[in-house]
């Protein structure tokens, strides 16, 4: 019997007028693995730091067993600024200590992407003092992980790390033995990780179990059985099961409810999108020319990022852009939109940004745009547009925009300066949205926003008629939001991946298992282990050969790249063509396999 690790008995919690928490009784055992979800600003924070001690409760108890380790990361770190990374994450431990210490190396690996911490000038004896909040966040993750400890409690872990850190700590925390609690809206994050869920709702907690998809289903359920009249059921969190139900069984776990019941809830419940009708409709408003790329090179000061790429973003395309850190898929994005804000004038490096006469840009990036504190929240969203038509016959006005993201009538009346970072995100959002684009360049769009947020996005973008491009961490959202997946490796070059987001980690992988065959393959051997100087002749000519037929793949795999933009509305040719870029991916991995093996001999 699992051994029981905190209990939470009768707690309340209230805010000035408003009680966050109201008579919340809840456990934590031994194994449990609990994702904590919820709107912003209903206590999901305040929750978790009563969990842990670091915060009394109003009313209640709440108890630890005796001898309980409790590790906790806070969305505000408490490193010291003057210490370096080593004192803080290593901290007395010698060298052949902790470099002999499997975890200690998976860690580092994991989180900073090699025991020399590239990125930081110097490594581990670098002052934590000027590095910036994202490098503190992952600093302050590393020296909880490196402790042992009976309990996780994590608020919003995922944040600042990418698709690669997003699934190794995913890979992590399901290796380890201490139980977790987890406040996080990357919902891919909760699929992986957790078993249980806590629905924080108007001072009350609802328990699922199974991981997020799982508690999709069984919220669903929950309100099928309570809804009183037919409007009910036709609320947002039905369209996502009916998305997670079709567009992606395999995320499901091993779900505890009835799943006949779950497929009499969507019977008649459409699919999210209709892409054809809304490829027609952004033709219609776009033409055929969207943004051409022809030969361009992108460079971030004297760094070259991206080399020589032609590519096509065309009309009704839904692109989702991942990519390592640095790779230049910001840059990518500021260099179009450059060239769309000066009609054409303002061009990359090398090479030229063709944009259609008609394209109208929206581009949220990843700062906040400063508006006048004293503003109202309606005030600001109306100075852009009083009405916003979404497509599909969807006309809203500025007020009903405010309420779909979340801004009822009393906070629509809200000065911005009194808002939180995730509600002036919102409000950016907001503000793009009324000023009626048909293009829309979204960098990290689901940073700050809670998971009810992220929903009604994601059905606001489900009838926007236009061309998309997403960057974004969030791997749920990108998969939900884009049709298409494109990777920036750190090579210089652009690439589609038929597969999306699992062919780009298999992807990442072998290029670091191809680096660490030339690292081995550059060290001093043994006399008796060295391959005779013709048997290196013939790996090395072999391994051009194989270079120059991946070079070959790689032109083939631009070309239909650009066919499948040119015959974008003709749906049979589009997957003849998909088709051969699959074939093509096939051969590609077989040769890059080959190419590993002789990596060894040459």
């Amino acid at each position: 019997m699992a051994v029981n690790l905190v209990n939470v008995e009768n707690v309340s919690k209230v805010y000035g007028t408003r009680a966050l928490l109201d008579g919340v009784s809840l456990g934590v055992s031994e194994g449990d693995r609990i994702g904590v979800v919820g709107r912003n600003g209903d206590g999901k924070t305040t929750l978790i730091r009563m969990l842990a001690k670091l915060e009394e409760a109003d009313t209640g108890r709440i108890t630890h067993s005796g001898g309980l380790r409790i590790g906790v990361l806070t969305q505000h770190d408490s490193l010291d600024p003057a210490a370096t990374v080593r004192h803080e994450v290593i901290g007395d431990m010698a060298d052949h200590e902790w470099a002999g210490n499997a975890k200690v190396r998976d860690v580092l690996t994991g989180l900073f992407g090699g025991l020399d911490l590239p990125g930081f000038p110097k490594g581990l004896d670098t002052v934590i003092g000027p590095l910036s909040g994202g490098e503190r966040r992952r600093i302050a993750l590393a020296k909880l992980l490196i402790e042992e400890q009976d309990l996780l409690v994590l608020d919003e872990p995922t944040n600042h790390l990418d698709v690669e850190g997003i699934a190794w700590l995913a890979r992590h925390l399901q290796d380890r033995r201490s139980a977790l609690v987890c406040v996080t809206h990357d919902r891919w994050f909760l699929d992986q990780v957790c078993t249980r869920m806590w629905d924080v709702q108007r001072g009350d907690v609802y328990e699922y179990e199974g991981g997020y998809s799982d508690y999709v289903f069984a919220r669903a359920e929950r309100e099928r059985i309570a809804a009183t009249e037919e409007a009910k059921r036709q609320n947002l969190i039905r369209k996502e099961l009916a998305w997670l139900r079709r567009g992606a069984p395999a995320r499901t776990s091993k779900p505890r409810f009835r799943v006949e019941a779950a497929n009499e809830l969507i019977a008649d419940v459409p699919p999210p999108r209709d892409s054809s009708e809304l490829m027609k409709f952004a033709s219609s408003r776009l033409g055929k020319t969207v943004f051409d790329l022809e030969d361009v090179t992108v460079q971030a000061g004297p760094k070259v990022l991206l080399k020589h790429v032609t590519w096509q973003l065309g009309p009704g395309d839904r692109i989702g852009l991942v990519g390592v850190n640095g790779a230049g898929k910001t840059s990518l994005l500021r260099a179009m939109a450059a060239a769309a804000r000066s009609e054409g004038e303002e061009q990359p490096a090398d090479g030229r940004v063709v944009v259609g006469r008609t394209v109208k840009l929206a581009y949220l990036s990843q700062e906040v745009a400063e508006l006048n504190p004293n503003t109202r929240v309606l005030e600001a969203v109306q100075q852009v547009r009083e009405r916003v038509d979404l497509g599909k016959g969807r006309e809203m006005t500025a007020g009903q925009l405010c309420e779909t993201f979340g801004f009822g009538k009393e906070k629509q009346w809200t000065p911005v300066g009194d808002l939180s970072g995730g509600e002036r995100r919102r409000l950016q959002l907001l503000r793009l949205l009324m000023d009626e684009p048909n293009v829309l360049f979204l960098d990290e769009p689901t940073n700050d926003l809670d998971i009810e947020t992220l929903t009604q996005l994601e059905d606001v973008l489900d009838g926007w008629p236009g061309s998309m491009i997403v960057i974004s961490h969030d791997r749920f959202f990108v998969e939900r939001t884009t049709d298409r997946v494109f990777a920036l490796l750190g090579d210089g070059a652009l690439r589609m991946l038929p597969r999306g987001i699992d062919e780009y980690l298999e992807r990442r992988r072998r290029m670091e298992e191809a680096v660490a065959a030339q690292t081995a393959a550059a060290a001093p051997r043994p006399a008796a282990a060295e391959k005779s100087a013709a048997d290196q002749r013939a790996a090395k000519k072999e391994l051009q050969k194989i270079e120059r037929q991946l070079d070959k793949i790689s032109e083939k795999e631009s070309k239909l790249h650009a066919q499948i933009a040119d015959n974008a509305t003709d749906f049979a040719k589009v997957a003849d063509l998909d088709a051969q870029l699959r074939d093509l991916a096939g051969e590609r991995d077989e040769l890059e396999l080959r190419w590993l093996e002789l990596a060894e001999d040459a």
